[in-house]
């Protein structure tokens, strides 16, 4: 028996949510908050991935615009640009590793140049526990 091996497709979010960079910060917040999500992918005309935005990036900018009353500026102000994409056919295992080895949480999946959708460390998770890879626990006696 020939077990394929598994696929960043099999496990991605294919629609994740997503922002442009001149949209106003406050209006992404509203967006994490209604969606009940922590990142949102920044993308551009092209759908192509060019930054993202996590609740951390907001939580500061929030606070200051809501305590002084102002405009608290927009997306690209406050992006990480600092991304890795991977491929739909890319292995989940070395998106594990990657996982692992860097500070990043979620990654943009890109395919033909665009945006089809994202990989998070819960995603990955959730396929470990939902396959062979973890044996299942031995039951109580």
């Amino acid at each position: 028996m020939v077990v394929e091996p598994l696929r960043v497709s099999d496990y991605m979010t294919e629609i994740p949510v997503t922002v442009t960079a001149p949209m106003p910060i406050m209006a992404a917040v509203r967006l994490f908050v209604e969606n009940d999500i922590s990142s949102v992918i920044v993308i551009d005309a092209n759908n192509m991935p060019i930054g993202i935005l996590t609740e951390r990036d907001c939580i500061r900018t929030a606070l200051q615009s809501g305590y002084f009353d102002e405009s608290a500026g927009i997306v690209g102000d406050y992006m990480s640009t600092n991304i890795t994409t991977v491929g739909p056919e890319d292995s989940l295992m070395d998106v594990a590793q990657l996982f692992a080895d860097s500070p990043f949480r979620r990654c943009p999946v890109v395919s033909e140049g665009r945006l089809v959708g994202m990989i998070s460390r819960r995603n990955v998770l959730r396929a470990l526990t939902e396959t062979t890879w973890f044996p299942e626990p031995p039951p109580k006696s």
